[in-house]
């Protein structure tokens, strides 16, 4: 039996085995960093996935902003003002302000793509600055959940929006898609 073709197998697994293994000495010796604080993790996901949308809302062409998938579904425009609309069911209660949430707001008020983005942004800088104020302590704070009528953390509701923005965020992946283009996100990195 030819020793040749077991040799290689060894040695291609052995080079395989080790390879990660000099990766992991090489983090070895940096330090670990600290997990972020309570409120640095959802503030993080916050705006990510506000950076997300805010790309999308600048990117995608404004002829096509009122593009939808079918006639049931709302219009790209009308799905970034919902997310927007939406986040102020976390951020006015947060503030202790009793302003009523509009989570529909009319295309009629934000009629150009400035204007819709213009609004995207401004309801998670609104949202990141009430995380901010409310601090690690401040997250386990009790609100009633509009949706449940239950109490809730402040970071569970935080928690509950972020992934409402991120729902709406892959259905506007799916519009992209539909009009022949390539998401933000899944375009090369630089």
């Amino acid at each position: 039996m030819p020793k040749a073709p077991f040799q290689t197998a060894a040695l291609l697994a052995l080079a395989i085995l080790t390879c990660p293994a000099h990766a992991q000495d090489a983090k070895k010796d940096a330090a670990v960093k600290p997990a972020d604080s309570p409120s640095q993790a959802v503030l993080g996901a916050w705006n990510d996935i506000g950076r997300k949308l805010i790309a999308m809302a600048e990117d995608f062409p404004e002829d096509k902003y009122d593009f939808k998938p079918t006639p049931a579904q709302r219009t790209f425009a009308e799905q970034l003002l919902h997310v927007a609309g939406s986040n102020y069911y976390l951020t006015y209660p947060v503030r202790g302000d009793k302003t009523k949430v509009d989570e529909n707001p009319s295309r009629s008020v934000y009629k150009t793509k400035a204007d819709v983005v213009a609004y995207v942004k401004k309801s998670f800088a609104d949202g990141a600055a009430a995380i901010q104020a409310k601090g690690d302590k401040g997250l386990n704070d009790l609100n009633v959940d509009p949706f449940a009528h239950q109490q809730a953390r402040i970071s569970d509701l935080a928690y509950g929006f972020i992934e409402h923005s991120g729902e709406h965020y892959g259905q506007l992946v799916v519009y992209y898609r539909l009009s022949g283009l390539v998401p933000p996100e899944s375009r090369p990195k630089k």
